[in-house]
């Protein structure tokens, strides 16, 4: 696929950038848990029956997974910036929309809205690797991942607080304050990035990958109430292979598709993906049955007869340990990698669920679990965007975090499922009531291990780190020191072009506009010249390649250079045609 950069360079982030972008993704995530305290009195509040009543959940999640790769992709082409701005305003509008009303029909129209914020978090992720400088990139992206979980851990008792001692809807009205104030401070502090993808949008593609999704999450998600072998569960999972495969197809004919599903079958990306269904799996199941236990009575014989507000609190350090894990994976990543975060962290969680199994007879076991976990479940969330964005062109970014933001969310509907299925049929009658069982919360954390198991094995088949001049453009982009990373630019710029871009009588002209073009005419890189005119770009291979340049009251340049494939650069200046005087 085609790419491009704007012919302004982008504003220099801030150092507001990366808390504020981290703030949207909290807030956005906040969305996934904000109803989890008042799960069983919502039919009651919406005066339907259980099984409609879990459309205002299951609405949010189908919404978000159809949201997280198109608007990926709409900020990869338009701006990250508008798209995540636009997600923001749609979530506030959502959030109103719920906050007015106690009838199930709207309640899940505003509902579907908030949902479609998800594609908050891969449009961050998307605009720090524009803007940020490489030495920070890794933490920064590693806290913007985390925010998933962050916004998750830290809703469960702020919404239990509320739920308890204000109406219900006021949930919705914080949640609309917190989107503005995001947007607000969007506003103020995040620059657009310069980064731009050529073509247009792909709306068959869109509808295509959207009618795919609901086709498979819809069965995940209702097949406990529909049964898992009714005509209606397996007919959609019949279909969603089918138009699924059709949309495959489809996207591999184009030129500008929705996904580049060639760039999405590299092993780092492809291994990356199905990794991050299994930690999405993983973490959520401690979100369903912790505050469980925690609040079931003690006459129970294993229930913790806790509050709402206590369960939450008692849960709350899986999210504030996810956020301060992102600072030590910085650390971790700079020294092995993020493949080996990855696996430390999988290796940690299977701890904290093995650990769990014996570790529920007191409020406080719960906690260390809480915290082992969302240790481990914050490495691992970290690396997933560092693996993503160190395979994919930097024009692709917003699209490819996009669709593994969607897998971790896939990971979670699958968790929802069995897990609530499990609970179910592991459940005993008293006085009427399903109450699920310490038998049942213990298969619960062992389905848990064995999906860290299974991705475990897949982080395992992930291509090692190899030199950056042999990875092409797309270096492994890890998490270093200041030396680390001026030491990987200049090993990068040893297989490339260097020069300075001179004006007709030889004057360095700054700001130019250079363009690495291959033989197939597409392009394989860009910069812009510094003040003094020099100019550096890698080659992404040896051969023949063309550069062009172009500034501001000079005419264009196009120029042919070759590269040998040694380990130094080319020198080559680039002089521009004189003047260009209007009529």
């Amino acid at each position: 696929m085609s790419h491009t950069t704007t012919d302004q360079p982008g504003r220099r982030a801030g150092g507001a950038v990366v808390p504020v972008l981290a703030f949207a993704g909290i807030v956005v995530a906040v969305m996934q848990t904000l109803l989890v305290p008042v799960i069983k009195d919502l039919p009651q509040l919406l005066s339907t029956a259980p099984s409609n009543a879990t459309w205002v959940l299951t609405s949010t999640l189908l919404s978000g997974a159809v949201a997280t790769p198109i608007m990926g992709r709409l900020g990869d082409l338009y701006g990250k910036r508008k798209m995540l701005i636009l997600s923001l305003a749609v979530m506030v509008a959502g959030a109103l929309v719920s906050a007015l009303t106690s009838q199930l029909l709207t309640m899940i129209v505003g509902r579907t809205l908030q949902g479609f914020a998800m594609g908050a978090i891969p449009l961050g992720i998307g605009l720090m690797r524009d803007m940020l400088p490489r030495e920070k990139l890794g933490s920064a992206m590693a806290l913007m991942s985390s925010s998933i979980g962050v916004g998750g851990g830290l809703a469960l008792p702020a919404a239990a607080l509320v739920a308890q001692h204000t109406n219900w809807h006021a949930l919705f009205y914080g949640a609309a304050g917190l989107g503005a104030l995001s947007i607000a401070l969007t506003l103020l502090v995040v620059p657009e990035s310069p980064m731009r993808a050529e073509g247009s949008f792909d709306l068959l593609g869109a509808i295509g990958l959207s009618g795919g999704l609901v086709l498979l999450l819809l069965p995940i998600t209702k097949g406990s109430d529909w049964g898992w072998s009714s005509g209606t569960t397996l007919g959609l999972f019949g279909g969603s292979v089918v138009v699924l495969l059709l949309w495959g197809l489809f996207e591999l004919r184009i030129k500008a598709p929705l996904v580049d599903l060639r760039t999405t079958a590299r092993p780092a990306v492809l291994f990356t993906n199905l990794a991050s269904i299994m930690v999405g799996v993983a973490f959520y199941v401690v979100s369903l049955v912790l505050p469980q236990l925690l609040q079931l009575p003690k006459a129970t014989g294993y229930g913790l007869g806790q509050s709402m507000v206590v369960a939450g609190l008692c849960v709350a350090p899986l999210g504030l340990t996810m956020m301060f894990t992102a600072p030590v994976y910085a650390r971790l990543s700079a020294k092995y990698g993020p493949k080996v975060t990855l696996i430390m962290g999988l290796l940690i969680i299977a701890i904290g669920y093995g650990g769990g199994l014996g570790l529920m007879d007191a409020a406080w076991q719960t906690v260390v679990t809480s915290v082992v976990l969302g240790a481990g479940i914050g490495l691992a969330y970290s690396s997933l965007p560092a693996l993503i964005v160190g395979a994919v062109p930097a024009s692709e970014t917003g699209a490819a975090n996009g669709l593994n933001t969607l897998m971790r969310s896939i990971g979670t509907s699958v968790s929802s499922a069995v897990i609530g299925m499990v609970l179910a049929n592991t459940a005993k009658n008293v006085g009427g009531l399903a109450i699920p069982t310490m038998h049942g919360f213990r298969v619960s954390f062992l389905i848990a291990t064995a999906a860290v198991a299974v991705g475990l094995l897949l982080a395992l088949f992930l291509p090692k780190a190899g030199r950056p001049a042999q990875q092409s453009q797309h270096t492994q982009l890890r998490a270093s020191s200041e030396e680390d990373a001026a030491l990987e630019r200049a090993e990068e710029v040893l297989r490339g072009f260097r020069g300075r871009v001179l004006s007709a009588d030889g004057v360095p002209v700054a700001r130019a506009k250079v363009t690495l073009i291959d033989r197939r005419g597409r392009q394989a890189g860009a910069t812009v010249s510094d003040e003094d005119g020099t100019y550096e770009l890698a080659v992404p291979a040896q051969g023949a390649y063309v550069l062009a340049a172009r500034a501001s009251g000079h005419g264009p340049l196009a120029s042919s250079a070759t590269h040998s494939g040694e380990e130094r650069a080319v020198d080559l200046d680039l002089s521009l045609p004189g003047e260009v005087v209007s009529a």
